[in-house]
């Protein structure tokens, strides 16, 4: 770790901001600059041979290690992110524990050995009128992966995150860019991956942590030759920014980008005739939970017109007046919040249904809006993204202006159907549309709330990702750090262990077409 008393002397340091102040508190930490990127990737770039050939058990127990390095831990970690964030006590034991939860299940994956993706293809020498060659096929990893922090997951989705337990699981080394709104959350955490990479006998370069609050230095880090591919969750903005420097690369590098998303959901008449103040209610719950700074906010909410439909948003406008103000993640996010809110709230096609409570100058006033169907596929800044708790109503005549509104948002990584049986209908109308413009379709659900699962998808169609054929959250998550090879006719003392003497025991095969 390094030495704070040295650090606070320097010129080139920051220190973290209070998420309930606003201002600057607690130890200096240092502006890394690109000598420090270049030393991170040359020593992830060293390791990368010996870290993707360790054993299965080797790196699921380093996973677990990790885990029980960041338990470890203890009220530090939750008192140091509550501070930096802004975010409950609650809220972040919670977060804590799907961290760790995220580094079993990997370690888990990395066990049971399907992403492995084994292949053989015996030799039929006497095959016409052409014999087959031995062909044989495993995944292997990319190499060094950068991993960007989030902003409004400072565990979860940052040092230790997904992106850098899937990218580790792969066999791949990890330089992660800690997110400069809790720098002292991120080195507690990346000291305990460095203690688990020791405990482990692993090298050093399996992991590195850069900080700074500039872009520069993830700039750098994406240019480095060394890095293999880059993780990433923040704005669309950001996102498409490292798109563009890791395509104009002498060779491109793939970049997984969660960026931007309104996660539309759809009352249906039948559901709002009968619950529509419950209805109401339980999405102002969803709305204004962690200050609405979650990617699958339901920013969006489409309806039919009608009875129902005002009882919706009596109900709702209700428990947005009754509903506490919450400090925001950083005075950036707040700024961009309180612009978004006044340019949504001042055009000429929008009313205003709602507002919530107003806080201290660092809390996020809640609002919800109504427009047309015909306002809203007539501007698409409508459909814009507004980090916070803001959500935008659209009133629709029929069911073929609803779908035509849903046809013409952009890529969610999620989409919601309220409805009752006799809806039933009409909502297998919708699904076909709505599968092709979010990665998780959700009946009787809200959107918040991602479950670290096998079956997950925590992506979707372009802005929501860079790539939607991907996920960030669940066992596929692996899939993003691993390409496959091919080996044909190769003399089994060349083969890669798990190809040897038709495959490895305990591992899942696919042996001539079929599962063994």
């Amino acid at each position: 770790m390094t030495d704070q008393a040295t650090l606070a002397d320097r010129a080139d340091t920051f220190r973290s901001i209070s998420a309930a102040t606003g201002e600057a508190e607690g130890p200096a930490f240092p502006v890394h600059g690109t000598a420090d990127v270049e030393a991170a990737c040359a020593a992830a770039a060293a390791a990368f041979d010996a870290y993707r050939g360790t054993d299965a058990e080797t790196r699921s127990r380093f996973l677990e290690q990790i885990g029980e390095e960041i338990e470890a831990i203890g009220d530090t970690l939750i008192e140091t992110a509550s501070r930096e964030s802004g975010l409950p006590r609650a809220r972040l034991e919670g977060e804590r524990g799907r961290t760790i939860g995220q580094l079993k299940l990997f370690a888990e994956v990395v066990r049971a050995g399907a992403w492995r993706g084994l292949r053989i293809d015996t030799a039929l020498p006497d095959r016409q009128p052409l014999p087959r060659p031995d062909l044989r096929l495993r995944t292997v990893p990319l190499g060094p992966v950068a991993v960007f922090g989030a902003s409004n997951f400072p565990l979860a989705f940052s040092t230790a995150g997904g992106d850098t337990a899937s990218a580790l699981a792969a066999g791949c080394p990890v330089v992660v860019k800690g997110h400069p709104a809790h720098p002292a959350t991120g080195e507690l955490v990346a000291e305990a991956i460095r203690k688990a990479v020791a405990a482990s006998g692993l090298p050093d370069g399996v992991f590195g942590h850069l900080t700074g609050p500039g872009n520069d230095l993830g700039s750098a880090l994406v240019q480095d030759p060394r890095i293999a591919a880059v993780g990433f969750t923040g704005s669309r903005g950001g996102g498409m920014a490292l798109v563009r420097l890791a395509q104009a690369r002498p060779v491109p590098i793939p970049v997984y980008a969660e960026m931007s998303s309104i996660n539309p959901v759809v009352l249906m008449p039948e559901a709002l005739r009968a619950r529509g103040a419950a209805l109401g209610m339980a999405f102002v719950g969803s709305l204004t939970m962690g200050a609405g700074q979650f990617c699958t906010n339901p920013g969006l909410v489409v309806a039919v017109e009608g009875e129902g439909l005002d009882a919706f948003l009596n109900a709702a406008r209700t428990a947005l007046g009754d509903a506490p103000s919450s400090t925001m993640l950083t005075p950036g996010i707040h700024a961009a919040y309180t612009k978004g809110v006044e340019d949504l709230s001042s055009h000429p096609q929008v009313e205003t249904v709602g507002r919530g409570s107003v806080g201290s100058p660092t809390c996020g006033q809640a609002g919800l809006f109504a427009t047309t169907a015909a306002a809203f596929l007539a501007d698409e800044a409508l459909g814009h993204e507004i980090f916070g708790a803001s959500s935008l109503l659209v009133r629709c005549r029929d069911e073929a202006e609803l779908i035509g509104v849903l046809q013409a948002a952009e890529g969610q990584l999620t989409a919601t159907i309220q409805m009752d049986a006799g809806d039933t209908d009409a909502a297998a109308r919708l699904v076909p549309v709505l599968e092709l413009k979010a990665g998780r379709v959700l009946v009787n659900g809200w959107p918040t709330g991602v479950e670290v699962a096998h079956a997950m998808v925590h992506g979707g169609p372009f802005p929501a990702t860079s790539d939607g054929r991907t996920t960030s959250v669940g066992s596929l998550a692996i899939d993003r750090f691993l390409r496959p090879v091919s080996y044909q006719n190769l003399p089994a003392e060349l083969l890669p262990p798990e190809l040897r003497n038709g495959g490895q025991a305990g591992a899942p095969l696919l042996l001539d077409g079929k599962a063994v």
